[in-house]
């Protein structure tokens, strides 16, 4: 893994499935599983999604190689205090020369970036105290990673089974023999959830190639340790990652650069040509063998430029280069 910064944007496309399960409760609805009521398909959140990648790293961190290296910390996650990492960034980056940076505030911004992945790889409010983030341009960092939300491909039906416990919470309740609960499950759904990787942004944050390595990695196996009761069987069943590199013969690396930088075709053409489709004969899913789900993208239809990664079965097509 590379540690220059990135320099290729990437748009990729996740498939992942729920079955028996609940992807993302509604807090607003008694933690249903999210949906949308016009179509009645599955909506997954982009916090959601996030939120596994941050476990992942979490529970995964790679062995940081200096203290003036990218750390793997998380600023977001369970039990901690935003201000305090704040001040610690204030009083790291006093002392101009201690890091990159023209002002007080953009400094303590470059340590935090440089301190906790998911600062650098999505971004964040900073600015939360009366300090010198407040009303700073370096209060508010727009990360280069953003996902979509996640949408099931069909309508899904919620079911919300009872259960009983055969002991009580409440000494009162002591002389009932049991005590009775729900959970909200959906039977089956696949969804899927685009996001885009901007170079851009990657400068800005000092997000890297290694990174973004670590972030596929992480996607991919988000779900293998977040198994719980409410979430007993998801799968990532698919992650298509489009990588620009720009469409000029190699001699011609300036350019080549620049392209890659901006993109070499649009993100919607390029994730379209991803078709999931139910089967023959069926008319709701049951399991994902009742899909059928085929990359219409081959080495010769492949746009110019565009360098295709199956990162669930470690393949590569293209790219094709002037």
């Amino acid at each position: 893994m590379s540690n220059n910064i990135l320099t290729n944007r990437h748009d990729f496309l996740l498939l992942f499935e729920v079955t028996n399960g609940n992807p993302n409760g509604d807090p607003d609805a008694g933690n249903l599983p999210r949906l949308d009521p016009n179509t009645n398909r599955g909506i997954v959140s982009d916090v959601c999604l996030k939120r596994k990648v941050r476990n992942m790293v979490e529970l995964f961190p790679p062995a940081r190689e200096s203290g003036a290296a990218n750390g793997f910390n998380i600023l977001i996650k369970q039990g901690a205090v935003i201000e305090r990492a704040q001040q610690d960034a204030i009083m790291g980056a006093k002392d101009e020369g201690s890091i990159a940076g023209g002002s007080h505030a953009e400094r303590a911004k470059n340590w935090l970036c440089r301190e906790f992945f998911d600062v650098r790889t999505f971004g964040g409010v900073l600015s939360t105290g009366d300090d010198v983030m407040k009303g700073s341009a370096f209060g508010q960092v727009r990360g280069p990673v953003q996902f979509t939300f996640g949408q099931s491909f069909h309508p899904i039906t919620p079911l919300e089974v009872t259960i009983t416990r055969c002991a009580v919470t409440k000494a009162e309740d002591a002389k009932k023999e049991r005590t009775m609960g729900n959970k909200h499950i959906v039977p089956y759904a696949l969804y899927a959830a685009k996001g885009y990787v901007s170079p851009a942004f990657a400068e800005k944050t000092g997000f890297t190639e290694a990174d973004l390595e670590l972030l596929f990695q992480s996607l991919l196996n988000m779900f293998e340790h977040d198994r719980s009761a409410a979430r007993g069987e998801m799968i990532v069943r698919g992650l298509y990652d489009f990588e620009h590199c720009g469409t000029q013969h190699p001699n011609n690396a300036e350019q080549n650069r620049r392209e890659a930088r901006l993109g070499c075709a649009h993100a919607h053409k390029l994730i379209e040509g991803i078709k999931v489709t139910l089967k023959d004969g069926k008319t709701f899913p049951e399991s994902f063998a009742d899909y059928d789900v085929n990359c219409d993208w081959t080495e010769a239809n492949l746009p110019r430029g565009i360098k295709l990664h199956l990162r669930h079965d470690g393949a590569t097509v293209g790219p094709k280069q002037g």
